[in-house]
């Protein structure tokens, strides 16, 4: 099983203001008060700047006067105002005396604890069908994306890299020359990051570190005053999403392919919010909300908190109030589902309103062999170089080439060059082990491939220890300069050390005096394609969605949907101080949720570039709508568990696996708004009004009864059926045309689904409710799953997934 590197970030849970510790130096308050957004309605086009400066100073003022009214001159240090999504500020504060005037103060709506933070492609575009299927339409490769500016909150970015080179139409100098957007951030310079830097490609970057300073935990040498990615990851998602066109991946002198990111012509505006330690939650909101504040299209965030927040319901922590302002703004948010697979309800991203992004394997393999002298073959893993030649090397055990008076448990890892006899070890193939060492970090593969190189070796043979017995070996996707292959697993191991043993002539000391043993590495580089259906990846978290800490689920299907997310090829930074396995690369081939995220916030961004007026729920309704579940012979999609593929669920991957091609053009879309959204929130069990209100600043909507399955998703769960529940769903045309649409049903067990009309026709741009009646038949007291399918005589196939839990048939 290929490694797969995690980089999912975690931010802070929501506490209630009567739950803050009075040892907590760094606070976030928010205030009663619009913010600049909360008082408008979802526009994403219309922005007076000066108005936004103004109001940005208006507020700033006031929280200073508070502040110096409430609190005593060296007691406090104000970090942030917060007021173009929330209104607050984050404070670091040295006294308890302070916390607790905070606690009382009018005009208080609710404080919140800062807490550390932690971190959790050549082939992708081809894969997901974009260069045929998606970039013609839109003026070809270089141009897809044009006139969108995607987000990037993450580590920050390398400019330097290829990925990230201006083109002659984007400008240079942060001039934007080519991009007519409203986007209006700056460039903030330091550290590896001239003012050169913001070349037309990067319109804008900019890094938040005031509470990471405030904590201690911030040291400028390693990383960076400067929006510089001092980790790597930040540059890997940034070129994923939107990456130049065929950019050639070269590491150690091989070339593995070009890669593109999905929208070529897209700019990037960098927030560099965390670092190679982590980061905190308040500088993560700084910089969403100046994101937002600059004019981004699309925000792409690895970022989610640690576990289930507490407090009433997971949808009103700090950093989902945030993202459904930022939303209200009409701006598109992505986020990573969480590495917690397979375990259920391990979802991480819980509101409507974000896209939660599932991870998948795709259909490249890199699999290397080693032939030995007897024709025997053994298969392994390792991207590595093949032996110089058609000729055998001879092989020698690690412990066989090196002083004998060194520790067996030392030399068999191969970590350190100085055990070993450079005559006995020269021109050989090594044989180390992979201990439980390495599956603590104390030891790498890296260092492998960096101790045969310096004693001269021909290259490594990685057998597994029977002790460890793991086939998700560390370190097998980094690219090394000298010939080496993992064995990873038992089986070929045994067949290895079995033949190496019967070639190797011992004195009575045990001393090996002859190598006969020889074999040869082939080459581990070259990918196979195999065409297959995607996969979700183990480590992708899974739903349900949860309402609470108590994990009772709730009326939103998440993650919402899939994309590529393991073994992804993207840039990286050389100098990365985040990952000992990619240092001194310019690109990675990484794994994760994280690298899921910019495939699916490039592809947003495609569809915002052919569909400019649409709002965040109508482009997400469009990705959601068209997803793939099965493949071109009908094969449903597996789940990879521990050991096994089973039979994938929207709760593995949403509503299915992009299709891009199909996006841009959905036919229908299922449109909310803001509105809407606080009316889930005031529908969701154990939420009452004042919570609602103390997290957004506003009241619901209206007394009558709802249900969270009441929201306008592409979707319809229901966490709870007891006897009959009434869903109305509301569609748009947006296709060029009059449509005719037949809808058919595909029941859940225990569930009988009507829907009417079952037939109807749809003019441009009109809209259609359509009515569902679930009635349950069976208390199945478990989640089942089923689709309404709607048809159109034009081509388009609109799929919206079912999950519902039948508790009871009598309803009350």
């Amino acid at each position: 099983m290929q490694l797969v590197i995690t980089m999912f970030f975690l931010v802070s849970s929501s506490f209630l203001w009567s739950s803050v510790s009075v040892h907590a130096n760094v606070l976030m308050v928010l205030m009663e008060g619009d913010s600049f957004i909360s008082g408008r309605t979802d526009q994403r086009h219309s922005r007076n700047y000066n108005d936004i400066r103004m109001h940005k100073e208006m507020i700033g003022r006031e929280h200073d006067v508070l502040l110096e009214t409430l609190l005593d001159s060296g007691s406090y240090t104000k970090l942030y105002s917060y007021s173009h999504l929330l209104n607050g500020f984050a404070i670091h504060v040295t006294s308890s005396k302070a916390i607790s005037r905070l606690r009382n103060a009018t005009g208080v709506r609710s404080v919140h604890e800062d807490v550390k933070l932690a971190k959790l492609t050549t082939h992708t575009p081809d894969y997901l069908g974009i260069p045929s299927g998606v970039w013609p339409t839109l003026g070809g490769a270089r141009s897809a994306g044009e006139g969108i500016v995607i987000g990037m909150i993450d580590t920050g970015i390398n400019p330097s890299h290829p990925s990230f080179a201006s083109y002659p139409s984007f400008g240079a100098n942060g001039s934007m020359n080519g991009y007519t957007g409203k986007f209006k951030g700056k460039c903030a310079t330091g550290v590896m990051f001239p003012f050169t830097a913001c070349n037309g490609k990067i319109v804008g970057a900019q890094y938040f570190a005031r509470a990471a300073i405030a904590a201690g935990d911030f040291n400028a040498t390693r990383d960076y005053a400067s929006p510089y990615d001092a980790d790597g990851h930040g540059s890997h998602t940034a070129s994923t999403a939107a990456g130049n066109f065929e950019i050639p991946v070269i590491v150690n002198g091989f070339n593995y392919g070009n890669a593109s990111g999905m929208a070529p012509g897209a700019r990037i505006a960098v927030y560099k919010a965390l670092y190679t330690f982590g980061g905190y939650m308040s500088d993560v909101v700084a910089a969403v909300d100046q994101a937002v504040e600059d004019g981004v299209d699309i925000l792409s965030l690895s970022i989610g908190p640690s576990s289930v927040p507490p407090g009433p319901s997971a949808f009103l922590n700090v950093l989902e109030m945030e993202l459904l302002f930022a939303t209200k703004a009409g701006v598109v948010v992505i986020q990573a589902a969480g590495n917690g697979g397979p375990l259920s309800s391990s979802i991480l991203s819980f509101s409507p309103w974000i896209t939660t992004v599932a991870a998948s394997i795709t259909d490249r393999k890199y699999n290397s062999s080693i032939i030995l002298a007897n024709g025997q073959s053994l298969s392994g893993m390792g991207l590595a170089p093949p032996t110089p030649g058609e000729g055998l090397y001879p092989m020698a055990a690690a412990a066989d080439a090196c002083r004998h008076n060194t520790s067996i448990g030392l030399v068999e890892s191969c970590q350190n060059p100085e055990p070993f006899i450079p005559p006995l070890a020269h021109g050989k193939l090594i044989i180390c082990t992979y201990t439980f060492d390495f599956e603590f970090d104390s030891a790498s593969i890296s260092k492998v491939a960096e101790t045969i190189r310096s004693i001269g070796a021909a290259g490594f043979i990685m057998t597994m220890d029977p002790d460890v017995g793991s086939e998700e070996v560390k370190g097998t996707t980094v690219p090394f300069a000298v010939p080496g292959i993992v064995l990873n697993n038992i089986e070929a191991s045994t067949a290895l050390w079995q033949y190496y043993n019967s070639r190797t002539l011992r004195a009575r000391t045990g001393r090996a005096i002859a190598f006969t043993a020889t074999a040869k590495i082939l080459d581990g580089r070259l990918a196979t394609y195999t065409g297959q259906v995607p996969i979700v990846a183990a480590y992708s978290s899974r739903g349900p969605d949860v309402n609470n800490a108590l994990l009772q689920t709730a009326d939103v299907l998440k993650p919402t949907v899939m994309a590529p997310g393991t073994s992804i090829w993207a840039a990286w930074s050389p100098n990365s101080e985040g990952d000992q396995y990619a240092r001194g690369q310019d690109f990675a081939l990484v794994s994760g949720t994280s690298m899921a995220t910019p495939h699916v916030a490039g592809v947003a961004a495609l569809i915002m570039q052919k569909h400019p007026q649409w709002n965040p729920s109508a482009i997400i309704s469009a990705i959601m709508t068209t997803t793939d579940v099965a493949d071109k012979f009908g094969n449903p999609i597996m789940a990879q568990e521990k050991n096994q593929l089973s039979p994938a669920t929207p709760f593995d991957y949403g509503a299915g696996s992009i299709n891009p091609s199909r996006a841009i053009d959905p036919g229908l879309v299922f449109v909310s708004k803001f509105k809407h959204y606080i009316q889930f929130l005031c529908a969701l069990p154990g939420v009452d009004e004042e919570s609602v209100r103390r997290a957004t600043g506003a009241g619901c909507p209206s007394s009558r009864k709802a249900w969270g399955s009441d929201l306008n998703t592409p979707t319809v769960t229901i966490s709870n059926l007891v006897g009959t529940r009434k869903v109305i769903r509301t569609v748009m045309n947006v296709g060029e045309e009059t449509e005719t649409y037949n809808v058919t049903m595909v029941e859940p067990t225990g569930v009988k689904m009507k829907v009417s009309p079952h037939l109807f026709t749809i003019s441009q741009n009109a809209t259609r409710r359509l009515k569902l009646v679930l009635d349950a038949t069976d208390a199945t007291n478990a989640y089942s799953f089923g689709q309404m399918l709607l048809q159109g005589n034009l081509g388009h196939l609109v799929r919206v997934p079912v999950a519902v839990y039948v508790s009871s048939i009598l309803g009350s």
